[in-house]
């Protein structure tokens, strides 16, 4: 009787485990790592938004829209319908955190890859541990050159890097001289001094020459500062016709106060992407933020060359009320990047997801970005990305260059504080 009753609890034991093996092939942990708090908490909502929206079309599917990659299904086919389940992380822009984030992530969570992290300097140290461990790590966002330069194994970006970004800034103002007739004039540059800043500080100083620009005037200043008076005296000093800035939310918002404040008007200012694409930037600032040209690798209004650009916009305004931006479309593309690599590799082993990864060739109509598709190289870089410009005009960003792809016309310069209604 004893050894019957030992069989069937054996028996039941042995079932519960085939259970629950089931169920946890069910489910694929992927780590996401993002500033939900603290300074770029803004963006880092934006992005959470992004991911879940991501998330629920890979789990679910989208009727309504069949060119993009998981619409018609429900999970991920090769894996007999897996569901993403995201784990998030929160590393508060502070580069320390978002490793110690990655190892819990990796080592408690268990997750078989990781997504994120925005800010460079965070991707960085993020994606180190994810190296040291073997595991995926796909980045979006971050656009800091120097983090497909590290001979990495583990690491993915979709997005395009700071090289062409700051070279795309230098093109423009040639095409705009040659085709428009308008010399942008001396040029400084105001950005901040965490990696993506210095590493951009370096390629305008760089570049300028090449470009046969005059650079009259480079300043740095602390991340998530609370204060631009002295910097904002210094570029006002050095009295430039353009200013090329690269800041995050917070710090976008404040120069452009401070600059009203103390009556720093030049030509032009060419913004870097980040705080000057985040939706907060706009609603903040209103009209003081009309005019302003910025790097971007996403615009509503080139809906009209792809139409996924719209559908999926309208389902993420419907649910979350407000647009995509060039940061959160980059963060939605990341993790159908990620669940793409997934699904081909037919397995949650890390190595298996990495391979797959590695094989991307995914065409620019089954993606929302103006690029021509993903597929990475040798370094994981992405080599089908492109950036546009916007400006901003009523309130709304206009793409502006390339010209072929233009929306609207260049406004250039731009008026004086003083002349604005």
């Amino acid at each position: 009787m004893k050894k019957f009753l030992w069989t069937r609890i054996a028996a039941a034991l042995v079932g519960a485990g085939i259970s629950l093996c089931v169920q946890a092939q069910q489910e694929i942990k992927i780590g996401v790592i993002y500033p939900l708090t603290g300074p770029g908490a803004a963006v880092g909502a934006e992005l959470r938004s992004a991911l879940e929206l991501a998330t629920d079309i890979i789990n679910n599917g989208a009727p309504g829209i069949p060119d993009l990659p998981f619409s018609a299904g429900k999970g991920l086919p090769n894996l007999k319908g897996a569901k993403i389940k995201l784990v998030f992380a929160d590393h508060q822009a502070n580069p320390q955190t978002g490793a110690t984030e990655a190892e819990r992530l990796i080592t408690q969570e268990k997750v078989v890859a990781i997504v994120g992290a925005y800010n460079s300097a965070v991707t960085a140290t993020a994606s180190q541990v994810a190296e040291r461990a073997g595991i995926p790590f796909v980045n979006p966002e971050s656009s800091s050159a120097s983090l497909t330069q590290r001979n990495f194994k583990w690491f993915f970006r979709t997005t395009p890097h700071d090289d062409l970004f700051v070279h795309n800034a230098f093109e423009f103002l040639k095409e705009l001289e040659a085709k428009k007739g308008i010399k942008p004039g001396a040029i400084a540059s105001l950005n901040e001094n965490g990696l993506w800043g210095t590493e951009t500080t370096k390629l305008q100083a760089k570049l300028a020459p090449e470009f046969k620009y005059n650079l009259v005037k480079q300043v740095v200043y602390p991340a998530k500062t609370t204060q631009l008076t002295s910097e904002v005296q210094t570029l006002k000093a050095a009295n430039p016709n353009l200013v090329m800035q690269s800041s995050y939310t917070a710090d976008a918002i404040l120069s452009i106060k401070t600059y009203k404040e103390l009556g720093f008007s030049p030509d032009m200012i060419l913004a870097n992407n980040a705080g000057f694409t985040d939706t907060d930037f706009i609603k903040t600032l209103g009209k003081d933020a009309d005019f302003i040209i910025t790097r971007e690798v996403w615009a509503l209004d080139l809906a009209t060359r792809n139409p996924l650009i719209k559908q999926v916009n309208d389902l993420f305004n419907s649910r979350y009320k407000i647009n995509f931006t060039g940061n959160s479309s980059r963060t939605f593309t990341g993790l159908m990047v990620m669940a793409d690599a997934i699904n081909r590799a037919g397995s949650t082993e890390p190595e298996a997801i990495r391979t797959a990864l590695a094989a991307t060739d995914i065409p620019g109509n089954k993606l929302i970005m103006p690029w021509k598709g993903v597929k990475f190289d040798a370094t994981g870089q992405n080599t089908l990305g492109q950036g546009i410009l916007v400006q901003i005009i009523d309130g709304k960003y206009n793409t502006v260059w390339p010209f072929n792809m233009a929306a609207r016309e260049v406004v250039w310069p731009m008026p004086k504080w003083e002349q604005r209604k």
